[in-house]
């Protein structure tokens, strides 16, 4: 774990603070599809990614989920911060987007360090300001563009954070990720394709220009 936290914080953090998250942490590693934390739950830890990717999706009153962002090595969840440090039940949930190795830090620890480390302080609330950017960003794209905008980006989105312009996806997951039918995404990505900007492949679609 301490070449992990090295690799991907060492450059952020003083070597104090990587070796209390070496020995407070734990490493966890999962499969794609795994479930990290679901609506309701309460947070205990908080994940800091040192490998794969991680979508965070919402769930309205009639339990549709919506993708909000990604995160990827490097990066951790400011909602699931927000809970934790406010001892209230998750309003997100978690689920590996890839196979993903990450490192749970305790709550305790992460409020100890808040005060202790500057560096702490100072990577939370960088964390914080992106993730609600990219918030943000899904209410733009929600509210200001069409669903063909809407699923192009997506595609690249998922094109970035899984580094392949080969992305392996069937109809229905991007139907759920974008809270739509499968009828809707299916015509839509015909329409990509016949705009050039995708192929589509049997359960893969190549995206262009990414």
């Amino acid at each position: 774990m301490e070449t992990g936290l090295s690799l991907n914080f060492g450059y952020l953090f003083e070597e104090e603070l990587l070796k209390e998250m070496n020995e407070f942490g734990i490493l966890k590693e999962v499969s794609k599809g795994f479930e990290i934390i679901d609506i309701g739950d309460y947070v205990k830890f908080m994940p800091l990614i040192i490998g794969g990717a991680i979508k965070v999706l919402r769930e309205d009153k009639d339990g549709d989920e919506l993708l909000l962002y990604f995160l990827e090595k490097g990066d951790t969840c400011a909602m699931t911060l927000t809970c934790s440090l406010g001892h209230t039940k998750s309003e997100i949930r978690a689920i590996a987007e890839t196979d993903a190795t990450f490192i749970m830090i305790p709550i305790q620890k992460m409020e100890a360090w808040m005060g202790k480390y500057r560096s702490w302080q100072h990577f939370i609330l960088q964390s914080y300001n992106e993730r609600l950017k990219e918030v943000l960003e899904a209410v733009d794209i929600i509210a200001f563009h069409n669903m063909d905008e809407r699923l192009l980006k997506h595609l690249k989105n998922k094109a970035m954070v899984h580094h392949n312009d080969m992305i392996q996806t069937t109809h229905q997951e991007i139907a759920n990720d974008l809270h739509t039918s499968r009828v809707v995404i299916s015509r839509l990505l015909k329409k990509l394709e016949n705009k050039d900007e995708i192929v589509l492949h049997r359960n893969h679609i190549l995206v262009k220009n990414v």
